[in-house]
């Protein structure tokens, strides 16, 4: 059997990611200016964040403490990261970040704002960050996870509860049905 490859050709090179294109800063509800006349100073790195501190802000809006050292493999595996800090730099005010293929898909996780910086608009500009981020990328499909108590905050930030009826699933251990028996 012979086989022809003059109808098909290999590709000489793996296709370069998208560059990063960030959507326009006025689309921002805030500012970065704004933000830093009111004294935030926006960190896209996790470098200098006080691992702690964030802990504690997951802790005050009900998210489970999680370990430290679990906290900063997720944030060395995200792909997108923004937290806000004021009068202490380390410590965080509001936090969000995103895990994904870089590609096609990504998910918006830990969206958080100290409870006593709530209500000035601080989750809506980290969300607006991350989203741009995102979008800058080439990513379009951006989803979250978010309890039914906050939907309403995502939902002017262009997020929908089940689009096009898409479910959702989680897998859990208790799930599995065992085959062998």
């Amino acid at each position: 059997m012979q086989i022809h490859t003059s109808s098909f050709s290999l590709p000489t090179s793996t296709p370069k990611p998208k560059p990063f294109r960030p959507i326009i800063a006025s689309s921002f509800s805030i500012s970065d200016q704004d933000l830093q006349s009111r004294g935030f100073t926006q960190h896209r790195s996790s470098t200098d964040l006080d691992l702690d501190a964030l802990n504690t802000i997951f802790a005050r809006v009900g998210f489970p403490r999680r370990d430290l050292t679990r906290i900063r493999r997720a944030l060395d595996h995200s792909s997108s990261l923004l937290w806000l800090s004021h009068s202490k730099p380390g410590e965080p005010v509001a936090f969000a970040r995103a895990t994904g293929d870089g590609v096609f898909n990504a998910v918006v996780w830990d969206v958080v704002v100290d409870p006593s910086f709530q209500g000035i608009g601080l989750g809506r500009a980290v969300m607006e960050r991350i989203v741009a981020d995102l979008r800058g990328m080439g990513i379009v499909n951006i989803a979250l996870y978010a309890e039914p108590r906050v939907i309403g905050f995502y939902r002017p930030l262009g997020f929908a509860a089940d689009p096009d009826g898409i479910k959702g699933m989680v897998f859990s251990k208790k799930n599995i049905i065992n085959r062998a028996s």
